[in-house]
């Protein structure tokens, strides 16, 4: 387990995916994260259902999006708006680090949670806040997920849409929470190399609006640039460079190749899909000449490919310099060797014994996998952390019974 981050302390006010998903990330660098959540129900991710998945359908007992965006954190189930429940929340930020949240600021004015009231109980803790819209403009209080604030408003949907298609592009789940939520943990790395090197602890924001703008970054620079909507995309299937494209196998699969200097590669890989001819073709070399005659070259590679299911392409391409790769299935991922050489993936046991997998944060430090870790139970902790904030049995009975701890 990496241990870059071990002795840091991480106050989670956060529910769904997306801050959470920051601190999972913390985590598995080695920060001890404490998730705050409410004495109902918790985090609300614990009963989302995914894609119509029904959890007791499921062959292991994990609810798979909490397990990506909680595990290895411990769970203390507070009511923060009870005054000792509020006297809680203080005692932890007292002790942590980084107070991670995505309560939006109204939400944290309204709970008398400013800037300056969180640094009353600690003076030298990051607050770290991840939002829909980001903190400032007339929309930092409209409430976003990654459908609406990274896919839709960040214009990625429309980058990524082909045209004449009737719907526009459909996220999959957490599409944009994810990449917004490590983003969010790297800021809070830099925040905390920065509070070691002035004494300073900073502010850090991060947004679903600014992470979908990174990610179509080229098209917005480029509707501001040439005065156009977006990059002009390609037909479907078809590539100004025959070899930067993608080929449909004879069992239906797909061979993505990326020869972005096709020059290296075209006479060498022409060798090895069997027409050794088509290397010294003067349509198709040097790269101009296949650029040019790139129609030609695609329907023959079309053709090629599609005479041997994507086993034997596998076989044949195994040696190639070029880069290329199959598309892989995700049931696919979960056994490719390369993602288990490097610890991708956590392999995770759960109550009954069975064996799950859970994607890690995608960072190694010193080639060192993070250790398999399970998201909590709602509140499963809090005993030991009121414990560890110094309070007796007596007092954690009665914090129970007021209603303020679960």
């Amino acid at each position: 387990m990496s241990e870059l981050l071990r002795g840091v302390r991480v106050v989670e006010l956060a529910s769904w995916t997306y801050v959470p998903c920051a601190g999972s990330a913390l985590c598995d660098w080695g920060a001890d994260v404490i998730k705050i959540e409410d004495t109902h129900g918790g985090d609300p991710c614990r009963y989302l259902v995914v894609g119509g998945l029904d959890p007791a359908e499921s062959r292991v007992d994990a609810n798979l999006m909490m397990e990506i965006g909680n595990h290895g954190k411990r769970s203390i189930a507070v009511d923060i708006k009870s005054p000792e429940g509020r006297a809680i929340f203080g005692a932890l930020v007292a002790k942590a680090d980084v107070l991670l949240t995505n309560w939006l600021p109204s939400a944290l004015e309204r709970a008398d949670l400013s800037v300056e009231r969180i640094r009353e109980f600690n003076s030298n803790v990051i607050i770290a806040r991840g939002s829909g819209q980001g903190p400032l403009g007339p929309d930092r209080d409209k409430g976003g997920f990654d459908a609406s604030g990274y896919t839709a408003r960040a214009g990625v949907a429309h980058a990524l849409t082909p045209d004449g298609q009737e719907f526009p592009f459909a996220q999959g789940p957490a599409f944009g929470d994810l990449q917004g939520g490590i983003t969010l943990a790297g800021g809070i790395a830099a925040a905390l190399f920065h509070r070691e090197r002035t004494g300073r602890p900073p502010v850090v924001d991060g947004s679903l609006l600014a992470q979908g703008m990174w990610a179509v970054a080229p098209d917005i620079a480029a509707a501001d640039y040439y005065g156009i909507e977006r990059i002009p995309p390609y037909v479907q299937g078809e590539a100004p460079n025959p070899v930067v494209n993608r080929y449909k196998t004879r069992d239906g699969r797909w061979v993505q190749l990326v020869f972005l200097q096709a020059d290296r590669f075209w006479k060498g890989f022409c060798e090895r899909i069997g027409r050794p001819e088509l290397g010294d073709d003067e349509r198709f070399t040097p790269l101009a000449n296949l650029v040019s005659n790139s129609d030609d070259a695609t329907a023959l590679l079309r053709q090629i490919f599609a005479e041997r299911d994507l086993t034997e392409w596998q076989k044949i391409l195994a040696d190639e310099p070029g880069v290329w790769s199959p598309i892989a299935t995700p049931a696919e991922v979960l056994d490719d060797p390369q993602a288990a050489a490097n610890g991708y993936l956590m392999n995770v046991t759960d109550s009954k014994g069975e064996v799950y997998r859970t994607v890690t944060a995608p960072i190694l430090f010193d080639e060192t996998p993070a250790a398999p870790s399970r998201s909590p139970g709602h509140g499963e902790h809090t005993d030991e952390i009121l414990e560890e904030l110094g309070m007796t049995w007596d007092d954690i009975i009665a914090a129970k019974v007021s209603g303020a701890v679960l």
